[in-house]
């Protein structure tokens, strides 16, 4: 199937504007996706007819809501193929799926000496939680390596893994650089030595295709933005017997059976999970975003994204100064340089003086980029609405700004 990408384009009303005078740009998709009109209009649709609680209402606004909010449960249930949608929980996002599971699983089946390994490539979402949970615990944190193309080195892994493992948490593929991580094997070894592993799929979830049950993971979070949804809102999957071994993350309404004062028996999953009024809007809206995608085909994405990123690295590459950071032979739609003798920021604002978006800094991966030595890096992150020609003005606005420090 070959994509209509002015078809597309038309079908999210951001890209219609001028930014300093210039048509807009914008590739900092790994940060946020821009949303389809139809997730726009499904967000105004609710609040217009629906506005109601959900779940103990008895009214017809809130059974509309209920229906429709529990419809986006079961859509990410086969989004993910989980085994059901029991193993849903929706959350504020990646941050806060990984924050439960450190506070829920971690504090109830950590004890000293336990170890966790992470990644170089960890986004801070998935290394201050560990951080402060090793601190509670006396737990160790252990960190598997990489080559200087951002690939992790599988025979360190092999070395940390130990019977003192108890949970491996890894990003499937890297926010800051691309990276796709070998998470199969991963996932493979870790459980070998009865490890639980949690999986990071912030930003694979938009590109690859994610089967939980054919992975094997324990839990996979993600979220909605990411993949043309509304901020704020995210997803935890977990296995229903590990999820079901774990208390509550908060208490409060909804994730209660009953409570007394002198004793409170806890719902079900996933609503144990789920304390409080819901972000219902957005988890609906989210639905919209999920069959955009479902529409298109991830594989249809994702070969048009590989393009851009493929053409893209090529030309750059042929520029005097240009630095690519991260050169792993796979990768998702995300290209990370630096300009010789030019600091990130600088180039950043030039681009977004030529009407092009592009994220700058450390990208939340401190670690990472002292990995390489450096402050941070200019990335450009491509989307299904990103086309060659706003590759080659890319192209050319990095050559004008290259030329001004090599000449």
């Amino acid at each position: 199937m070959t994509l209509n990408i002015q078809n597309i384009r038309e079908q999210f009303p951001v890209l219609d504007q001028e930014v300093n005078g210039k048509p807009l740009i914008y590739m900092d998709n790994a940060a946020t996706t821009q949303k389809p009109k139809e997730v726009l209009e499904a967000l105004s649709d609710y609040y217009t007819h629906d506005n109601s609680n959900i779940h103990r209402g008895a009214h017809t606004l809130a059974d509309r809501a209920t229906r429709a909010y529990e419809r986006t449960r079961s859509l990410v249930k086969d989004f993910l193929n989980a085994a059901e949608e029991e193993e849903i929980i929706f959350t504020k996002g990646t941050t806060e799926g990984i924050n439960l599971v450190a506070s829920t699983f971690g504090r109830k089946f950590f004890t000293e000496g336990d170890e966790i390994i992470i990644s170089t490539l960890e986004h801070h979402s998935n290394i201050v939680p560990w951080q402060m949970l090793c601190e509670e615990k006396g737990a160790i944190l252990k960190v598997i390596p990489i080559n200087e193309k951002g690939e992790l080195l599988l025979d360190e892994f092999d070395k940390l893994l130990t019977n003192k493992t108890k949970l491996v948490s890894v990003v499937h593929a890297s926010n800051a650089l691309g990276t796709i991580n070998p998470i199969e094997e991963i996932i493979s070894k870790s459980h070998a030595v009865g490890a639980k592993v949690l999986i990071d799929g912030a930003q694979s979830s938009a590109h690859l295709d994610i089967d939980v049950q054919a992975l094997n993971c324990d839990f996979f979070v993600m979220s909605a933005h990411k993949i043309y949804g509304p901020t704020g809102l995210g997803v935890l999957y977990g296995k229903r017997e590990v999820l079901e071994s774990m208390p509550p993350y908060q208490g409060g309404g909804e994730m209660i059976k009953e409570v007394t004062f002198e004793k409170t028996t806890y719902n079900e999953i996933p609503f144990k999970f789920e304390a409080g009024t819901p972000n219902i809007a957005d988890v609906i809206a989210f639905q919209k975003a999920i069959e955009f995608v479902n529409k298109l085909g991830k594989a249809n994405i994702r070969n048009h994204e590989e393009s851009l990123l493929n053409y893209a690295t090529e030309q750059l590459s042929l520029i005097k100064g240009f630095i690519p950071v991260g050169t792993a032979s796979k990768k998702v739609s995300v290209l990370s340089f630096l300009i010789e003798y030019m600091h990130p920021f600088d180039v950043g604002m030039m681009l977004d003086a030529s009407g092009i978006a592009v994220r700058t800094g450390h990208h939340c991966t401190q670690p990472l980029m002292n990995r390489f030595e450096i402050e941070g890096t200019v990335r450009a992150s491509f989307s299904v609405y990103n086309t060659k020609e706003e590759i080659e003005r890319l192209i050319e606005s990095v050559s004008k700004i290259a030329k001004l420090k090599n000449k």
